[in-house]
């Protein structure tokens, strides 16, 4: 179940949180994201152990990178990915959004974590299956997998083009009657809910799926949204998983 902590101003998945494992889709009552400083404090306030912060580029593309820790620094940012996955601990894994769908996943019992971003380009490149192929490399089984999908605009308010809705309709086929609505002329996509789709055709089991129920773009007074914004540089709502070390 999505759960609202009304005090760290973040919703949450209680299928992942627990005493070892700490994710959570912040609020704009957070801050815009796109200063790394919003981040840092909130986790500095948590007082959670992450030793360092973890960013993507996001190209909107539908790469996934397997991350290791390699030098000091507190935060590093990795390059032309908008997946990631670690068997480490204490490493804030974070990626940000204005409409698009954030995942957060973990396999608790091989203990892999991992995160991406989903735009529509990364959803017609099938990034959500990408990221369950990577945590299988780290060892983690599809039938173990929980994930949990964060606030994105949903299919009230995204519509897309003709040509884009062909695309979507090629490559999706069978879900073509799910995914899309019809409304005075115009198609609009379900981009979480094909999110969902994706992970259940990847192999996780439905019940391990947390799926977030408001829309970015409807719900002003808790999210940032570059569609109601009318620009793509609005500002972003930050997403994150941590593993904490063994005590």
């Amino acid at each position: 179940m999505i759960v609202y902590d009304s005090e760290l101003k973040i919703f949450y998945s209680d299928k992942i949180n627990s005493a070892r494992y700490f994710s959570g889709f912040a609020t704009r009552e957070l801050g815009d994201a796109r200063n790394t400083e919003v981040i840092t404090r909130f986790l500095k306030e948590e007082e959670t152990p992450s030793r360092r912060i973890v960013t993507l580029e996001q190209i909107h593309s539908a790469n996934v990178s397997h991350y290791v820790t390699n030098d000091e620094a507190h935060a590093e940012n990795i390059e032309e990915t908008d997946g990631v996955v670690t068997k480490e601990s204490n490493v804030a894994l974070t990626v940000l959004t204005a409409d698009c769908t954030p995942i957060v996943y973990v396999d608790k019992e091989a203990e892999v974590i991992g995160i991406s971003h989903q735009g529509w380009r990364g959803l017609l490149k099938k990034l959500p299956q990408k990221l369950i192929e990577s945590m299988e490399k780290e060892g983690a089984r599809r039938d173990h997998l929980v994930a949990s999908l964060g606030p994105a605009i949903g299919d009230c308010c995204y519509d897309i083009s003709e040509d884009r809705y062909a695309e979507f309709a090629s490559e999706y086929e069978e879900y073509v009657g799910q995914i899309f609505r019809e409304r005075k002329g115009k198609w609009y996509l379900n981009l979480s809910l094909l999110s969902y789709l994706l992970l259940v055709e990847g192999g996780v089991q439905k019940e391990n799926i947390d799926f977030f129920p408001f829309c970015t773009s409807c719900d002003k007074k808790r999210f940032f949204s570059a569609r109601r914004a009318k620009t793509p540089k609005s500002e972003r709502q930050f997403s994150f998983i941590i593993k904490n070390e063994k005590k």
